[in-house]
């Protein structure tokens, strides 16, 4: 058995009923073999990056501790998506469930189907400020940075566009 890691994970609905979907998604990870919830951020809704001609999203990030590697975690979040009905149809396109693995202890990983940290966490708002939320001094590998210091660094016109509004979960 691995040791307990640190892990991050980004939740993204945008499709059906969000809240539920994500409570599901939140439920299924409390019940993932070697899976421990610590914290959970507030819920957010976000207008959508890449693809924009669809319905806002709700986000979060959610934080627990893992004893397992990588891969498994990624397959458990995948099996969670399907469960929700996710089909995988067009890159950033509307979702019932996403599930990011966004940071694995200090883990750098560039696998096929897998890079730890998230690749495009840095460039996310709605990945940063919920990050930010629940572990304002948590140094995400790769960068060296916390997500309060990459926020700062991101361009203003950036982050304009891509506003997260804090939300009741209920």
């Amino acid at each position: 058995m691995h040791a307990a890691q640190d892990v991050f994970i980004g939740l993204g609905c945008n499709m059906g009923d969000c809240r539920a979907n994500l409570r599901f998604a939140l439920e299924g990870l409390a019940a993932l073999p070697g899976y421990r919830p610590v914290a959970l951020s507030s819920l957010y809704r976000t207008a959508p990056v890449g693809k924009t001609d669809q319905a806002d999203f709700y986000n979060a990030v959610a934080r627990g501790k893992y004893e397992g590697s990588p891969l498994e975690l990624l397959a458990g979040l995948q099996a969670l998506e399907r469960a929700r009905g996710r089909k995988r149809v067009e890159r950033w396109g509307p979702r019932t469930l996403d599930l990011d693995l966004l940071s694995f202890g200090r883990e750098i990983l560039d696998l096929p189907g897998l890079e730890i940290p998230h690749p495009r966490l840095a460039e996310r708002v709605f990945v940063l400020a919920p990050l930010l939320e629940i572990a304002p001094d948590y140094v995400l590998p790769r960068w060296g940075l916390t997500a309060g210091e990459l926020l700062e660094r991101m361009p203003a016109e950036e982050k304009a566009c891509q506003e997260a509004k804090r939300i009741a979960w209920e």
